[in-house]
């Protein structure tokens, strides 16, 4: 196991705060961050060698404490499947992690650019740079990927990281904070511990870069803290996510995928369908397909250790009043069993056609509960999704390319899924991020070494060149030059 104690008191001038690899005070934040901020400036990471040895300490770090993580998740959850942790989070950490390390050190060369005959023999450069420290805010809902996503973005950029971990998920946050301090020198990263305070005093930090994953409403005001010291942000929300079911798609192909992202971490997933248009003629045998998913694939869904519980009472009890308020013909139950709030146990339902105005069809559900809506033509479904704030993900099943290809166009969305849900964000070589309401900036494999670089411009002049003719006085050559391009 590496050791980064020795690193624990930096000699460098004006260095002499101790370095703090878990942070849970506003004043031991603020000094942790003036630290890393003023070794991003005297010491950045312009290596390869450094930056993959961090690579390898995450990785090393998720092999070994990856049993001790999905207690630490299960716990929070009250229970969470293992298995979802292992298929959801650990798996795209460590195929993240793979794909940083084996493209990274092409990334971080500097690239000739194009440029116009008009200027040659002189020539453009990108220069990807580190930029310098950036602040990480993790959700409750993958505490795991979405702290150890971002990271391999700003480990594979070249930067020193604080991560602020959700106050929701308590006892991960603490197996997180504890494991970094001995894979990482404080110097590199740092975790950040504590309550809503804390997080405020963290987005208010004049961070490099600043990213946050959560909910709209909270991103309004990381990215309101974070303008005073003009740090630029990544914000990774959600919104509502719908599936546009065409006419004559298979059903059971489409309710298969649904189903499958919709129970995923009981629908906790910032990205899971949120509700379904569908032709009106496909609706009943829709409900029915779902009931019969579920029976095959979570039978006796009060002892299935592959179904996760609601996060916390709050959370749940947020949901069932969205329940309560819609009339009861309205909620088709997919199982026999009860929502249970002492276990947190939400059984997967399906909303049939609620009503616009709906709290289930105005707020992100976050849940096992799926509305099901009507649509006559695909313009029509097309325009109930314009409608809205535009969503994260959308989805599209069926076979007609042509409308499939016209939901693509005349949609926008952070991502699409064709004939399948939630597997873009697993793609390392795909941009992942939201537009509007549901997010700005994108992250990801080179899109997010990129995101958490500074790609600087640079011109190199030719020793041969003609600028000299471009000098005052302007005369008749000038004049003549100039006069070919003016209009």
């Amino acid at each position: 196991m590496p050791n980064h104690h020795e690193y624990a008191m930096d000699t460098t001038a004006g260095m002499a705060t101790e370095a703090l690899s878990t942070v849970d005070t506003i004043d031991d934040l603020k000094a942790q961050f003036a630290r890393l901020r003023a070794l991003s400036r005297s010491q950045p990471i312009n290596d390869w060698n450094t930056r993959e040895t961090q690579l390898d300490n995450l990785e090393a770090m998720l092999s070994d404490h990856q049993s001790n993580f999905e207690e630490a998740i299960n716990a929070d959850f009250g229970h969470r499947s293992k298995s979802e942790t292992q298929f959801a989070e650990l798996f795209p950490s460590f195929t993240g992690i793979s794909h940083a390390k084996k493209h990274g050190k092409k990334w971080m060369k500097t690239r000739r650019a194009p440029i116009s005959a008009l200027y040659r023999p002189a020539h453009n450069e990108i220069q990807p740079q580190p930029l310098g420290v950036v602040g990480i805010m993790v959700p409750w809902n993958y505490p795991l990927y979405l702290a150890v996503g971002p990271i391999i973005d700003a480990l594979t950029a070249g930067n020193r990281i604080m991560v602020k971990m959700s106050e929701a998920a308590p006892q991960f946050a603490q197996a997180f904070a504890d494991a970094v301090a001995h894979y990482f020198s404080p110097d590199i990263m740092c975790v950040v511990l504590g309550e809503v305070d804390i997080a405020e005093a963290f987005s208010k930090l004049p961070f490099d870069h600043l990213l946050y994953t959560g909910s709209t409403e909270v991103g309004k005001k990381v990215m309101a803290a974070a303008a005073p010291n003009l740090t630029p942000v990544t914000l990774e929300l959600g919104g509502k996510s719908p599936v546009i079911v065409l006419d004559g798609a298979n059903l059971e192909a489409a309710v298969n995928r649904v189903m499958m992202g919709k129970t995923l971490n009981a629908g906790q997933t910032c990205i899971a369908p949120d509700y379904v248009l569908i032709q009106r003629k496909d609706h009943e045998r829709f409900i029915a397909l779902a009931k019969e998913w579920m029976q095959n694939h979570y039978p006796n869904i009060t002892d299935n250790k592959d179904y996760s519980r609601i996060i916390n009472g709050s959370q749940f009890k947020r949901v069932q009043g969205y329940l309560d308020d819609l009339p009861s013909d309205e909620v088709r139950n997919l199982t026999d069993v009860k929502a249970d709030s002492d276990t947190r146990l939400m059984p997967p339902v399906i909303v049939s056609e609620p009503a616009p105005e709906s709290e289930v069809m105005q707020n992100e559900l976050f849940a096992p509960v799926l509305p099901l809506m009507h649509y006559d033509t695909l313009d029509d479904a097309i325009s109930f999704v314009n409608e809205r704030p535009r969503p994260l993900a959308l989805y599209v099943f069926g076979d007609n390319n042509k409308d499939i290809d016209k939901v693509r166009t005349q949609t926008v969305s952070g991502g699409v899924c064709i004939n399948e849900v939630l597997m873009h964000v697993t793609q390392h070589e795909l941009p992942f991020g939201g537009v509007g309401h549901s997010g700005t900036g994108a992250y990801h494999g080179k899109a997010g070494f990129e995101r958490l670089s500074h790609m600087k411009p640079v011109f190199v002049q030719s020793k041969i060149n003609g600028m000299n003719l471009l000098l005052p006085p302007y005369g008749a050559l000038f004049k003549k030059g100039i006069g070919m391009f003016l209009k």
